[in-house]
């Protein structure tokens, strides 16, 4: 617990400033400036809010609320959207208490339940997307209590797997055979010392494909979708995420293994998840399924499937919501 975590006034100012987080605003919460914007609160414990978890590591929740949030806002229960810390319109990570260097999964848990302190109600449901989706199954393991139900889109789980699941398809584009350099990183690894195998793997795939080029390639359903997302996020005029995915990779991001969490998950856990996303399914969405208990809904959708099928979207997510 920080100096900034404190308690909400009892009386109808809490509501006052809730209200005023519809537009947006920056709360100094668990030593970073988090940009969140909430609608739908009023103050009572009531109603659990939904809270979206961005992906990235390091984009924003502008995109999801400009193109989805009208959607979402309309299933009956409080929305909140959180900029992660050094994402967005959140403060950048070089300013926040902890510095630049010590982000991990951990400090973003710790962000999301100090929000929850913050808007002053007793539970919440974290809406992971992709890295988002990390965030909020870790929160409901974390914190069983408070997450009433996790649900999870287009999750990643296992990094080292989803390395080389890039490394594959980065080969096929270039028409080369897939060239595994975990043998020679282990071999090279000191004893004793852990192996990035995961990195090396990601390098390799971006060796022979640049990330921008390989993940369109694997997230997208069609090229009409994309250019979709793309005007969106250009008209939001939001750019960066750099720092944040630098500071997860030197904690060893894509070393991470994250399935033996999953079975000690005690909350319902629900997937939902685009066929036409390779970096997702079927490895990491299996993932949370077979050890997370999570039930699966699969769309005819990329990574983003609010762009693909709104209706077949919002149909998902309101089930996995109220199930």
């Amino acid at each position: 617990m920080t100096d900034d975590f404190h308690a909400l006034p009892t009386d109808d100012s809490h509501a006052d400033d809730l209200d005023g987080l519809e537009d947006g605003q920056l709360l100094h919460l668990n030593g970073a400036d988090l940009y969140v914007e909430a609608v739908g609160l009023t103050g009572e414990d009531s109603d659990t809010p939904v809270v979206f978890l961005h992906g990235g590591p390091g984009y924003n929740s502008l995109s999801f609320r400009a193109l989805f949030g009208e959607r979402l806002e309309g299933m009956g229960r409080p929305v909140v959207y959180l900029d992660q810390r050094g994402s967005g319109r959140s403060g950048a990570l070089e300013d926040t208490e902890q510095g630049a260097d010590t982000l991990d999964l951990d400090t973003l848990v710790a962000d999301l339940e100090a929000l929850r302190a913050e808007l002053g109600v007793n539970q919440l449901i974290p809406l992971g997307h992709g890295f988002g989706a990390l965030i909020a199954l870790e929160y409901a393991r974390r914190h069983p209590t408070r997450a009433a139900r996790a649900v999870v889109v287009n999750p990643w789980v296992h990094f080292p797997e989803l390395a080389y699941t890039l490394l594959e398809e980065a080969s096929a584009q270039r028409g080369v055979e897939v060239e595994d350099p975990a043998e020679r990183v282990r071999a090279e690894t000191p004893n004793g010392q852990y192996a990035p195998i995961g990195e090396a793997r990601v390098e390799a795939a971006f060796e022979l494909l640049n990330a921008r080029d390989l993940l369109n390639t694997m997230q997208f359903r069609d090229p009409a979708s994309r250019m979709h997302l793309e005007f969106t996020d250009a008209e939001g005029q939001l750019t960066g995420g750099g720092a944040v995915q630098e500071a997860l990779v030197n904690q060893g991001l894509w070393e991470f293994e994250y399935p033996p969490f999953l079975q000690e998950l005690r909350r319902p856990v629900f997937v939902i998840a685009g066929v036409h996303d390779r970096t997702s399914y079927p490895g990491q969405v299996g993932w949370v399924a077979d050890l997370g208990g999570g039930e699966v809904t699969v769309l005819d959708a990329g990574h983003y499937p609010w762009l693909d099928d709104e209706d077949a979207f919002a149909e998902a997510l309101e089930e996995a919501l109220t199930r």
